[in-house]
């Protein structure tokens, strides 16, 4: 067992590149060689209407909804809603995209494994307005 006391790392503004919106982002752990631990997680804060890009995770990722109201898209168009206490699994490689309601606030906790590299994440274009929206107009 190995505890790893809680850095004094502070907020950040989710990068423009990945975001569109208000997002801010609490690590919580990385990657770590000294241990061997290849996952990365980190309580993710969305304001309304805020979401990511597309991307994608070689290994996966695990989301665990702590609060608010969002939703999680899929390239086929399709938009699922997600509430605080859902977890929703991404498989490998499917591109989505994660973010709040339009009014609500919603903040998950993002867990993912690394690859072999050390890449967690595959980042793409910015989700439209149009595929933000989905079949619920």
């Amino acid at each position: 067992m190995n505890t790893t006391p809680r850095t004094a790392a502070n907020t950040a503004h989710g990068p423009a590149d990945w975001f569109t919106g208000d997002v801010y982002i609490d690590p919580i752990s990385s990657p770590d060689s000294q241990t061997g631990c290849n996952l990365s997680s980190a309580h993710v804060h969305f304001t309304p209407g805020a979401r990511t890009a597309w991307h994608n995770h070689p290994n996966g990722q695990l989301l665990f909804v702590t609060d608010g109201v969002g939703y999680v898209g899929r390239r086929d168009g399709s938009v699922q809603e997600i509430r605080q206490g859902d977890s929703v699994w991404i498989e490998p490689g499917e591109d989505h995209w994660h973010g709040a309601a339009p009014d609500h606030f919603m903040a998950h906790v993002a867990t993912l494994q690394v690859d072999e590299q050390g890449n967690g994440s595959t980042w793409l274009e910015h989700v439209s307005d149009e595929e933000y929206r989905g079949d619920r107009k």
